[in-house]
């Protein structure tokens, strides 16, 4: 038997050849025509976020509601002057005008807020995670599918521009069937001290993370077989829920990761990397909004230069899927149903988190265990 060469022990690599990337469709979806009356309901901060990607992809803000009204009345003012603001979100839905309802509040106060606008005929965008239970989630969707309206969640990670080229050209098979997958965000995740948001137990695997599970779903399907999840307090922080949680997936033929260091202050870093029977794919940046890509193959490194941010086009792309779903009759991009697959991943994370064991995907089936 020979044996390796002294290069192949230290694992170096070889000069390739700089190819040309291949165009993807990794932007946000468009409708061609349809233009609907959209009503939004919940005026909490991450709403400045969608209400500037819908004035800029010019799509009209009929309403704002929030129980607060002086909070619907300063995001009408900044970002739809002609909007109607209530402290009432029974209005909206009962307006015949308005066709799409996106609704932020969070989970728990959600739930029958989306019920009634589904009932009303409404079609929706959910702001994301999606539901507390897996069944209640598919009571939705089954009430969407009964209301012949469309149900749709705001994952607008789906179009942060490094993760969809890297999503596009997986299911381009451009890189062969996925053999691992793994995510490092290295941010300061602090800003939830004296906020609602640190009195959610799995802030970082639940609120935070579902923009990755999704991500990871969307890359290797339904081959996760099992998972085990850890969290911590960092030395020093301030805010009441752990900022540090990594995650180790078991799946069908390999393996992922993510790694959530939420306490970092200084020098961030966000790195994603899967490799695949035909090639890899990574990007790397000091945030989620400024990212290089690059993708390996025989050929050579390819390093497409990707247009638009995370925040907003992102959230562009969660509303303009739906908008395209309704116009085409198809199921959205960020349909509810699939989104169930992606909260399955999560809530089995928190079960073994919570449990200190591995966890099959599939038996955890909401945030109680």
């Amino acid at each position: 038997m020979s044996e390796p060469d002294a290069d192949t022990y230290a694992l170096k690599s070889a000069a390739l050849a700089e190819v040309a990337a291949p165009a993807l469709p990794y932007q946000p979806p468009m409708p061609r025509s349809y233009r609907p009356r959209i009503g939004v309901i919940g005026a909490g901060g991450i709403v400045s976020a969608h209400l500037d990607a819908y004035r800029t992809a010019g799509w009209e803000v009929a309403a704002i509601c929030n129980r607060t009204l002086a909070k619907a009345e300063a995001k009408a003012a900044e970002f739809a002057p002609k909007a109607r603001v209530t402290d009432r979100w029974e209005e909206v839905l009962n307006d015949p005008a308005i066709d799409v309802v996106d609704i932020t509040p969070h989970p728990a106060d959600r739930l029958p807020i989306i019920e009634a606008a589904l009932r009303a005929g409404k079609h929706v965008l959910s702001q994301k995670p999606f539901v507390l239970d897996l069944a209640e989630g598919r009571h939705l969707v089954a009430l969407a599918r009964e209301n012949g309206v469309r149900l749709a969640v705001n994952q607008n990670g789906r179009w942060a521009p490094h993760l969809a080229y890297m999503r596009e050209a997986v299911r381009a098979g451009l890189i062969g069937e996925v053999i691992s997958a793994h995510v490092g965000i290295h941010w300061s995740h602090g800003w939830i001290a004296g906020t609602p948001f640190e009195k959610i137990e799995d802030l970082i695997l639940y609120d935070f993370g579902i923009h990755w599970f999704d991500f990871l779903r969307s890359v290797i399907g339904p081959r996760a077989r099992t998972v085990f999840a850890t969290a911590a307090h960092a030395t020093g922080q301030t805010a009441r829920a752990p900022l540090l949680a990594q995650v180790l997936v078991q799946m069908e033929g390999g393996q992922a990761s993510l790694v959530f260091d939420g306490a970092t202050p200084h020098g961030p870093r966000d790195t994603t990397f899967i490799a695949g029977t035909k090639g890899s794919l990574q990007s790397d940046g000091p945030d989620l909004g400024q990212q290089s890509v690059t993708l390996t193959t025989a050929s050579g490194i390819a390093r497409p230069r990707l247009e638009g941010t995370w925040f907003n086009d992102g959230f562009r792309g969660a509303m303009g899927a739906l908008l395209v779903a309704i116009e085409d009759g198809t199921e959205p991009a960020n349909g509810a149903e699939e989104n169930l697959d992606s909260l399955a991943l999560a809530f089995a994370a928190i079960q073994s988190r919570r449990t200190g064991k591995p966890v099959r995907v599939g038996a955890a089936t909401s945030l109680a265990l």
